[in-house]
């Protein structure tokens, strides 16, 4: 099964990305990206922070073990045109 890690991007610039270390692993990407939009759900609901003060201008930069970037997510796609949350 792939590890993927769910760097987070928190402004522009290398200074403003948290690296995941240990990553987790799933199946697949969609996987990995359902459990992005849970974690930033969770983010935004429950983690208040004086680094971050809008969780919606954040994303996932999902990652593989390479370091290659496979999907973006933003934080922002957790509540839909309606303002349901997925």
């Amino acid at each position: 099964m792939p590890r993927y890690f769910f760097n987070v991007r928190h402004r522009p610039g290398p200074a403003g990305l948290a690296v995941d270390p240990e990553g987790e692993m799933f199946p697949d990407l969609n996987a990995a990206r359902e459990r992005a939009l849970s974690a930033a759900h969770d983010h935004i609901v429950r983690t208040r922070t004086d680094i971050i003060r809008d969780w919606f201008v954040c994303s996932f930069e999902i990652e593989d073990e390479d370091a290659r970037l496979l999907l973006t997510v933003p934080f922002s796609s957790t509540v839909s045109d309606e303002g349901v949350w997925y």
